[in-house]
C-alpha cells in the first residue's frame, strides 16, 4: 500500500532549544495513526514542519508524494487540518467562514457545511465571538472535514468537546476513514488513540522511540500482574528487569512485566499465592513503560 504521509529524518531547532530530533515515520493510504507523547514532546511541531507552517533544519517530509515544502498549495487542497486551539475573525458569522474556508477550494461545499454542522451541533448563524470554546472547537472540526479532505491532521482534537460530542466527533473520523482518508491524530489522551487507531508512534523529548501497531504494543510479551500471597514477601522480591510499576497493598503486588514469561511464572512459583491475576495492560500503563525506559 502506498504511503500517504512519509517523514525521513525530521530535524527542527528553536535557536539553540530542542524542537524535534530525526523523527521518522509513515502513514499508509487510508490508515488512522496516533501520535502520543506530553506536551512539549514534539508533536505539534512536527505538524507545523507538515503543513510548511516551520521550516526544519534537516530531513524531509512528503504528503502523498509531494515535498511538504515545495508543493505545500497542492498538498493543502488534499488535507483537513484540526490545529490544537482555533483562532478565528470575530466578526464573522460560522457560516460566513466556513463559506470562506469553502471557496478555497473551488467546489460547491454548502450541503457538505450544513451536513456536518448538523452533526456537530452548530449554529451557522452565530457569531464566532458568540461562541464557547467547544464550539469554536465545532467550527474547528467542520472546516478541516468540509473539503472531504484524503488526509485528516488531527493536533489534541477532542479538546473543549463535552463527552457526547467527542462521541459524534469519532464516529465522524471512522466515517472519513471508511470513506478512504488517512488519519494523523496527535494526543496526549491514550484512551482516544487506543480506540481509534491501527498504528501509533510515540515521542519523548522530541524523538520518536517507538512506532508499532497498538495489537503488537498490546500483545509483545507485555502483561499486568496481580496477585495476593498467602504472608508477606520482601518488597524487592520481584525488582528484576522487565518489571515496571511494582506497587504493593499488604499482601496485594501488582507490576507491568515485560519479557520472557516463564522467567516471572519460575519467581511467581515459589511464592505461595492466594489468587493471581494476568491481564493485557492499556495502553496508558505500556505508554508509561516505553517512556520511562525510553526504548
Amino acid at each position: 500500500m502506498a504511503d500517504a504521509v512519509e517523514i525521513r529524518g525530521l530535524t527542527k531547532y528553536y535557536g539553540k532549544s530542542r524542537g524535534i530530533i530525526d523523527v521518522s515515520f509513515n502513514i499508509e493510504e487510508g490508515e488512522i495513526f496516533g501520535f502520543i507523547g506530553p506536551n512539549g514532546a514534539g508533536k505539534s511541531t512536527t505538524i507545523r514542519v507538515m503543513l510548511a507552517l516551520l521550516y526544519p533544519d534537516s530531513g524531509s517530509a512528503k504528503i502523498f508524494g509531494l515535498d511538504c515544502m515545495k508543493q505545500s498549495r497542492e498538498i493543502a487542497k488534499r488535507v483537513g487540518y484540526l490545529p490544537s486551539e482555533v483562532f478565528y475573525y470575530e466578526g464573522m458569522k460560522v457560516r460566513e467562514l466556513l463559506n470562506y474556508s469553502a471557496s478555497f477550494y473551488k467546489k460547491d461545499c454548502s450541503k457538505r457545511i450544513k451536513d456536518l454542522s448538523d452533526r456537530m451541533n452548530l449554529d451557522l448563524n452565530k457569531k464566532i465571538d458568540e461562541l464557547s470554546f467547544g464550539n469554536k472547537k465545532k467550527v474547528g472540526i467542520v472546516q478541516g472535514l468540509l473539503h472531504s479532505p484524503d488526509l485528516i491532521i488531527l493536533d489534541e482534537p477532542t479538546s473543549g468537546l463535552d463527552p457526547l460530542m467527542q462521541q459524534t466527533f469519532f464516529e465522524l473520523i471512522r466515517e472519513e476513514n471508511k470513506r478512504g482518508a488517512a488519519v494523523l491524530m496527535s494526543s496526549h489522551i491514550l484512551g482516544e488513540v487506543q480506540r481509534l487507531c491501527d498504528r501509533v508512534a510515540i515521542i519523548k523529548e522530541g524523538r520518536i522511540i517507538k512506532v508499532e501497531k497498538i495489537s503488537t504494543l498490546k500483545e509483545n510479551s507485555v502483561r499486568r500482574f496481580k496477585f495476593e500471597v498467602e504472608s508477606s514477601i520482601p518488597e524487592d522480591y520481584f525488582a528484576m528487569e522487565g518489571v515496571d510499576g511494582l506497587k504493593v497493598a499488604g499482601n496485594v503486588h501488582s507490576f507491568i512485566y515485560r519479557g520472557d514469561v516463564n522467567r516471572i511464572i519460575k519467581k511467581l512459583s515459589a511464592v505461595e499465592l492466594v489468587n493471581l491475576w494476568a491481564e493485557e495492560p492499556d495502553l496508558e500503563e505500556i505508554f508509561l513503560h516505553y517512556y520511562s525506559e525510553g526504548v
